[in-house]
């Protein structure tokens, strides 16, 4: 009988979806504990996300929307971008996040110009059309499979016509090295723990009726990362069946 071990495991099996078995109560109890300590521990995807700021290329003036705010580094250089005639917001389900992002943005000056909710991505309390662009980093992938469409369409509802969408996510390519399969493996393995997994971001995105305008792929130690912004075409920007969650 074939051992259970990273290095045995085909490639189609690893290709199969995976679910995510902690809640969201567990996963909001987990980010409340690491909050305090939080920039340090994933210091390391401070690059990445960066990245994916700049390529989201916003302007003075914009409205933008980050899900999985965390600590609010990325809410900083975002309010800096679109100015004080721009709009920022963020949506993160920790209230223990939201308590050091709120105290970076008082100690950047900028505690009066960014909304902060506590609350779920899958249920955004943001009208229609409300904003020029969303972004999220290594978030999308912490939703349950079935949920991250779901996500999406809600991403898709709040941008305006012609919106836009960056992500970085980490990345499930057809064909995945050591350190990804040793990754994928240990999710599978221990899925509480190690509840982010790597997602198909591009096919994510075009299944949700985006459309991808420009992809960057990275590495970080070993595991693919996608950098991926997209656009949703002006007669497309409400999704069929989609009903608007509430306003503001």
């Amino acid at each position: 009988m074939r051992k259970d071990t990273p290095g045995n495991a085909d490639q189609s099996d690893m290709a199969q979806p995976t679910r995510v078995v902690r809640t969201k109560d567990q996963a909001a109890e987990s980010y409340d504990r690491l909050a305090p300590g939080y920039d340090r521990f994933a210091a390391f995807e401070n690059p990445n996300r960066r990245r994916g700021v700049r390529a989201l290329a916003l302007g003075r003036g914009e409205a933008v929307l980050e899900l999985g705010y965390g600590t609010g580094a990325s809410l900083v250089d975002m309010a800096r971008s679109v100015g004080s005639e721009g709009c920022v917001a963020g949506i993160d389900i920790s209230e223990g996040m939201a308590r050091v992002a709120r105290g970076r943005l008082e100690r950047e000056g900028l505690g009066s110009t960014v909304d902060l909710r506590v609350g779920d991505a899958a249920r955004l309390p943001f009208s229609d059309s409300t904003f020029d662009a969303v972004f999220a980093s290594f978030t999308l992938e912490l939703f349950d499979t079935p949920e991250i469409p779901v996500v999406l369409g809600e991403c898709r509802r709040v941008l305006k016509p012609e919106g836009r969408i960056g992500l970085v996510a980490m990345d499930a390519p057809p064909r995945r090295g050591l350190m990804e399969r040793l990754y994928v493996w240990t999710h599978r393995k221990w899925p509480g723990v190690v509840d982010c997994r790597p997602i198909p971001v591009e096919a994510e995105l075009i299944a949700a009726g985006f459309r991808p305008e420009r992809v960057e792929n990275r590495r970080m130690f070993g595991l693919a990362v996608a950098i991926v912004v997209a656009t949703v075409p002006a007669d497309e920007a409400r999704s069929p069946g989609i009903d608007s969650a509430g306003g503001d």
